[in-house]
């Protein structure tokens, strides 16, 4: 009975029941309404994100970019950066401000490359660059960028992404977000991998992170067939393809209207129909057998050394071209990861890449292509102005260099970059950068600039914030390397 009873203290008049559910009843309308509205800009992002033309926020130097990615961090002592200092105490302890702080330098090791002054600006480059050296007044080098990881992942993820942090969009996937692609029947963002191996990180390496899956690079093979599966093993009529894809459209459309939420499935929508567009398009677009062979012979197609690399290059040319926003040229693996036998490892990297990205330069500039395409090249941090010796490897001649992430080297040429100029500086030993320091979030802010993109405006709202390339840093346009400062 006392049970009862307790129960019956709780029971409330109909009156009382409405009057204390009340307040209730606006929770539940309002969250009601509001996942209503969640789907419907769920919704209206889904239709919003493609690869449309997009205006950019202010007018372009540069409407593609083609980025020499150098897995494995370049040595800029024995590149980019001359150190007559190094040279001199080379053999030598290293003085405590460049000391190694992982305790790997053994002693100062001076280039076994000599440096020469180049074109009218008298700008250096090393001997194992001769064909690079060759366009010395249109390149920018970049003499003081720095780094915050000297792990590899890390340090390519900071390079790529803009934070030493996985899982978020390549500069490539953020250009295509910002701008679409000016071909709708070839991808914005192409990615050209080594046909020998995957870079180190793999297909990361073009993700487009929490970004919209859409704007993922496409990777394009440059060995036999360029994409995969884009046509039929047996050939079919034109009529029979044309209602074949108009069923498909029809079925995807219903599809998609009711999961408007997925964006994973607008993308793999989207790269279907893209896919049947690229038939012909990349067909034709990576037909490489349509070049002159002095065309090949520039890229250095007819030498061993140089035909793998060189094929990307002109492809790569090939593809900005036809309107595809960004390329990337990767090598297999981390080939500048010299930490035995620098001298070795380094002019090999040289004697693939140099030649065919000369081509690049002057088959560009030939076409009037070099103005309104950007070319950036460099790897996720340099190599340290000491000797690495590993194991029982104790042997002069063969001493490799370890990682090094506190001053290195890169550069930058067309594209609305004023050529003929070193930007920055190193120390004596070119151990850190201390003369305009440049951190990766100012370099990825000049190239969406050059692309009229304002990193500032660029977000993708993304966990309740709006996520930006250059993320929390304070990055700057470096207005010192553009032609037009002004602008």
């Amino acid at each position: 009975m006392n049970r009862f009873a307790e129960i019956r203290d709780w029971r409330y008049s109909r009156r009382e029941a409405f009057a204390r559910l009340g307040s209730g009843f606006g929770g539940m309308v309002l969250g009601a309404m509001l996942n209503n509205s969640q789907r419907a800009v769920q919704a209206a992002s889904a239709v919003s994100h493609g690869l449309l033309t997009r205006s950019p926020h202010h007018e372009p130097k540069a409407r593609a970019v083609i980025q020499l990615f150098m897995h494995g961090g370049p040595s800029q002592v024995d590149l980019l950066d001359p150190k007559p200092e190094l040279s001199r105490f080379s053999g030598q302890a290293p003085p405590a401000e460049v000391a190694d702080d992982e305790n790997r330098t053994t002693y100062l090791l001076g280039s076994p490359f000599k440096f020469s002054k180049h074109g009218e600006s008298g700008l250096e480059f090393s001997e194992v660059l001769p064909g690079i050296a060759s366009h010395a007044d249109d390149i920018a080098v970049v003499r003081s960028m720095f780094s915050e990881h000297r792990n590899h992942e890390q340090a390519i993820w900071m390079a790529n992404t803009g934070l030493t942090v996985s899982g978020r969009p390549n500069i490539g996937a953020w250009v295509g977000y910002g701008l679409g692609t000016e071909n709708q029947n070839l991808p914005a963002y192409v990615a050209l991998p080594d046909p020998a191996g995957m870079p180190v990180d793999g297909v990361r390496n073009w993700s487009s992170g929490w970004l919209p899956p859409v704007y993922q690079g496409t990777a394009f093979r440059s060995e036999g067939m360029a994409v995969l599966h884009l046509q039929p093993k047996l050939a079919r009529a034109t009529e029979i393809d044309s209602g074949r894809l108009a069923l498909l459209r029809q079925l995807n459309a219903r599809h998609q209207q009711s999961r408007p939420e997925e964006l994973e499935l607008d993308a793999r929508i989207a790269s279907f129909e893209l896919a049947a567009r690229m038939q012909l398009t990349a067909t034709d677009a990576l037909d490489l057998a349509q070049e002159t062979a002095q065309t090949q012979k520039l890229y250095g197609l007819d030498q061993d050394k140089t035909r793998s690399y060189g094929k990307r290059c002109l492809m790569a040319r090939r593809l900005v071209e036809r309107g595809v926003r960004f390329v990337q040229i990767f090598m297999a693996g981390q080939p500048w990861d010299t930490h035995a036998n620098n001298t070795a490892g380094t002019r090999s990297c040289c004697e693939q890449t140099d030649l065919p990205i000369a081509g690049l330069l002057t088959d560009l500039k030939q076409r009037g292509l070099l103005d309104s395409t950007l070319v950036q090249w460099g790897g996720e941090f340099g190599r340290t102005p000491g000797a690495e010796q590993r194991g029982d490897n104790k042997l002069t001649g063969v001493e490799g260099r370890d990682h090094h992430p506190y001053g290195f080297s890169i550069w930058l040429a067309g594209g609305g970059i004023r050529g003929g100029q070193a930007y920055g500086a190193t120390d004596d030993f070119g151990y850190r950068a201390i003369t305009n320091r440049t951190q990766t979030a100012d370099l990825h802010a000049t190239i969406l600039h050059l692309l009229g993109l304002d990193h500032e405006t660029l977000t993708f709202a993304h966990n309740s914030r709006d996520e930006r390339l250059t993320d929390v840093y304070k990055a700057r346009v470096i207005k010192e390397l553009l032609a037009a400062p002004n602008l």
